[in-house]
């Protein structure tokens, strides 16, 4: 039986070793979203051969992501069957994009099921789209940001100095909010920290943004694949004209120059956040999708 625990900073190299080999685009498979965001589904983690794989093996209903690495993939999903099987459940995977659903179908024939969920579709941007927001479909954009800069402002790599303004320009934000109330809103106060407390061992870029010398929002990234970067957290003051497409534009300027695409991960079916997202004008959305095998 696979041998399941809990993340830790010292996975890290082997981790990442293995979703390089995969160079899958999904915001889920980087090393530090998957350490942040571990108390969103108390998410556990085991390596299988060249395999890394992430799941929820003490679940009712145990799901895992579809493993990051090389060789034979029905050997894993065997492994993984043995677990599901002793509670009598199906094998779930998750984050299954097109192409391994393509090979799954397959292998597993109908005894696999598909269940897809927009709401978990990531948001991918040609970076060229974000850095310069040229055209009619940015001039919304392009007005917002120009009211922005009317003013004194300042947009600037994040150092470790900042680290507390961050996280407590965050918390006024989550409290505002009466985020107490969300579990995925105190998961992300959870994530934050865990960025902060590990940025420089997590490889993250961040940056902050000011306007008049009062804070108004605040990024952090890193490059997912080789031909992605991913913003992981996005805050910013709404009640402040541009704040948003500001730290957006500059943000894809300072760290996705050399890349070819920016991913902004899901909207989770949330009906602001969708506008927001599909309003930066997405090059595609990436498609993944949730397989039932019995």
């Amino acid at each position: 039986m696979l041998d399941f625990r809990e993340i830790d900073i010292k996975d890290k190299d082997w981790i990442n070793e293995l979703l390089h080999k995969s160079d899958f685009m999904g915001c889920e498979y980087s090393f530090a979203n998957n350490m942040a965001w571990r108390k969103m589904s108390n998410s556990l983690i085991t390596k299988y051969k060249d395999f890394y794989i992430v799941g929820t093996p003490l679940a009712d209903v145990p799901s895992f992501t579809y493993p990051a690495g090389e060789g034979d993939i029905t050997e894993v999903f065997s492994e993984l069957k043995k677990i599901s099987d002793s509670k009598g459940k199906p094998l779930v995977i998750s984050s299954v994009n097109n192409e391994n659903l393509i090979k799954l179908k397959e292998i597993y024939g109908d005894r696999l099921t598909v269940k897809t969920n927009p709401d978990y579709f990531d948001y991918i941007y040609n970076n060229i789209d974000l850095i310069e927001m040229k055209g009619k479909k940015f001039h919304g954009k392009r007005n917002h940001i120009k009211r922005f800069k009317d003013n004194d402002w300042e947009f600037r790599e994040i150092t470790e100095k900042d680290f507390d303004d961050c996280i407590t320009f965050a918390v006024e934000s989550y409290n505002n909010s009466n985020g107490h109330d969300d579990f995925s809103a105190v998961c992300e106060q959870f994530a934050i920290h865990t960025f902060f407390d590990n940025y420089y061992e997590f490889g993250l870029k961040g940056a902050i943004l000011k306007q008049n010398g009062q804070m108004v929002g605040f990024t952090l990234g890193e490059q997912l694949n080789s031909n992605t970067f991913v913003v992981h957290i996005e805050k910013a003051l709404g009640s402040v004209q541009g704040a948003y497409p500001t730290i957006c534009n500059e943000f894809a300027k300072m760290c996705a120059s050399e890349l070819k695409y920016i991913n902004r991960e899901e909207d989770l079916g949330l009906e602001g956040l969708r506008k927001s997202k599909r309003s930066y004008n997405p090059a595609f959305l990436l498609e993944k999708h949730v397989v039932i095998i019995v």
